[in-house]
């Protein structure tokens, strides 16, 4: 003990903290601008491996290309920060780097074409995702050993804003390699990964004290199960089913979501009488993590899908852009921009004042946020549109960075691997899930207006009625991904010989691009209505959540309580 108090004193005074802040930070964005740069580059990527988005079963490889990395996350992250705790932060952490920086090569040497192109960039995705676990399972518990308690929330609010903005970064960097060829949006992070990983087992050392336990293999397997089947069940329930814009209904979803229900169930069991649990439970009886890591959850689930609707407004719906991934990406900078600006300041008072009044605040004006959002009119002014999202990522910073501090500060040492990993699971499992809602609520929207307008805007340009009727009750899903891809489908839809039999205005009226983002203008607004909603009510909840959590509380310490 004595030693490693020796040890951390010496590090903390020669700087050591601010290397390991730089490291684990790089690793951070990385691991987080990895989960969306795949968003905005997927035109390309599907161009690149001559696979067709509308056909409905590629409509699997689509989401599981952007949510199978998210999912793999959030299946190992709390297993692993568990063993980290057992075996060493540091030599994990190291180990996710080499996993991730070999699985970014790969994906970028796929000689495959159509769906076993696609299959082959989901596994190494899959495998990147593992890496990506690594690295967010121990880089907060690294950074939280290295800091003093007075100085946490200021390092803390650095990484995890800079991870945070790492998902509007990527949009921005995947606008920009992949018109230029889709491997590049792989390829970037191979020698970022490289320098990091040397830098890292160069220079980091291990400050904490493992402590040798079983591994909770029955726990870490029903966990695990239970996730994937749910999250599958998710992928499932946004494609149409007998007639239905979403499968919610089938027996195959509803089969999936049970037996991962049935799985977390047996989960919770086995870890209240596990000896040496995977998931810990009795941090839960911390008021300030149980009540910080469950605000984690819902600001996840308000902002998860957010990206995905945005994306479809700017490149899919609005016909005074030019629709170009890379517009797309900057148009959202404003959002980045605040979440930089807040975050830290926020992470820096929060230090002195506690997360509670930063954090609670910040929930209320990310619900505000989305109420203008909401009130904006489809075809905005962009000045109007770029304040909205500066305002919503200073809101954003104001809360994610105290919040992760306050969390992070509550846990004993010994357990901050599994407790942040604990956190960390909870956000990324809201992400998914979040867009499997906000998909959902699109869907359904778009499935009560889009049959009718879509018949009616065909008809009205020269399209039989027998034929504008059968293009109409294309599934809503199609529709969505078509405005995510930000092209206009109407050609595929409709086909040669209907279009052979159009006039030659009519013909390059409907498959221009002003004709569909203005057809779907109604519908779209219908489903983002709804959306945005529930994105409000949940960040309500957490904001009320958040307030719970108490005043200023430090593991063994509690500076201010209610």
């Amino acid at each position: 003990m004595l030693a490693a108090a020796r040890t951390s004193s010496v590090t903390r005074s020669d700087g050591y903290k601010w290397i390991v802040l730089s490291n684990t930070t790089l690793a951070v964005l990385l691991a987080t601008l990895d989960g969306s740069i795949t968003i905005i580059a997927m035109p390309d990527i599907f161009r690149g491996i001559h696979l067709n988005a509308l056909q409905p079963g590629n409509s699997f490889y689509l989401l599981w290309m952007i949510l199978g990395y998210l999912i793999m996350s959030s299946v190992l992250i709390v297993s692993l920060g568990r063993l980290g705790d057992m075996f060493g932060r540091v030599r994990l952490y190291n180990i996710g780097f080499v996993i991730y920086t070999a699985a970014s090569l790969m994906l970028t040497i796929d000689w495959l074409t159509g769906q076993a192109g696609a299959m082959y960039l989901i596994v190494f995705r899959l495998v990147q995702g593992v890496g990506g676990a690594f690295l967010l399972a121990n880089s907060a518990a690294i950074l939280t050993d290295a800091f003093p308690a007075n100085q946490r929330g200021t390092a803390l609010g650095i990484n995890n804003i800079v991870g945070v903005s790492g998902m509007f970064v990527g949009l921005v960097l995947g606008g920009i390699l992949a018109p230029i060829d889709w491997r590049l949006v792989f390829l970037i992070s191979v020698p970022v990964g490289l320098f990091g990983t040397v830098w890292a087992y160069l220079k980091l050392q291990e400050l904490s004290t493992p402590v040798r336990s079983r591994v909770d293999w029955a726990g870490n397997v029903t966990f695990a199960l239970g996730l994937i089947l749910i999250m599958v069940s998710i992928t499932y329930g946004i494609r149409p089913w007998h007639g239905d814009s979403t499968g919610w209904a089938s027996p195959r979803v509803l089969t999936l979501l049970g037996a991962g229900l049935l799985s977390l169930v047996a989960f919770w069991q086995i870890e209240r009488r596990a000896e040496d649990p995977m998931f810990k439970l009795d941090l839960l009886r911390i008021r300030a993590f149980s009540f910080g890591t469950l605000s984690t959850f819902l600001a996840s689930i308000a902002r998860g899908g957010l990206l995905f609707m945005l994306i479809i407004w700017l490149q899919g719906i609005c016909v005074s852009f030019t629709h170009t991934p890379l517009r797309a990406g900057i148009y959202m900078l404003p959002l980045t921009v605040g979440i930089l600006f807040a975050g830290p300041l926020s992470g820096y008072f929060s230090d002195r004042y506690g997360a509670r009044p930063f954090a609670t605040t910040g929930m209320l004006a990310t619900a505000a946020c989305f109420v203008l959002l909401d009130r904006l009119p489809t075809d905005f002014v962009y000045w109007q549109f770029a304040g909205v999202l500066l305002l919503l990522g200073m809101s954003m910073g104001l809360f994610a960075a105290p919040n992760r501090a306050a969390v992070m500060n509550s846990l004993p040492p010994a357990s901050r691997g599994v407790g942040g990993g604990m956190n960390q699971t909870f956000q990324n499992s809201a992400q998914v899930l979040s867009v499997g809602v906000f998909f959902s609520l699109m869907i359904i929207g778009l499935g009560s207006a889009l049959p009718h307008t879509l018949a009616n805007g065909l008809h009205a340009h020269g399209v039989s009625l027998a034929a504008a009727a059968r293009i109409g009750h294309t599934p809503p899903v199609s529709v969505l991904f078509a405005a995510f891809l930000g092209f206009n489908p109407i050609q595929h839809l409709a086909g040669a010989h209907v279009l052979a039999g159009l006039s030659a205005s009519a013909r390059a009226t409907l498959t221009g691009r002003a004709f569909f983002p203005a057809l779907i203008t109604a519908p779209f607004r219908n489903g983002l209505h709804t959306a945005l909603l529930f994105a409000i009510v949940a960040c309500l909840i957490a904001a009320v959540c958040s307030g719970l959590r108490g005043g200023i509380y430090r593991d063994g310490e509690v500076t201010s309580e209610d």
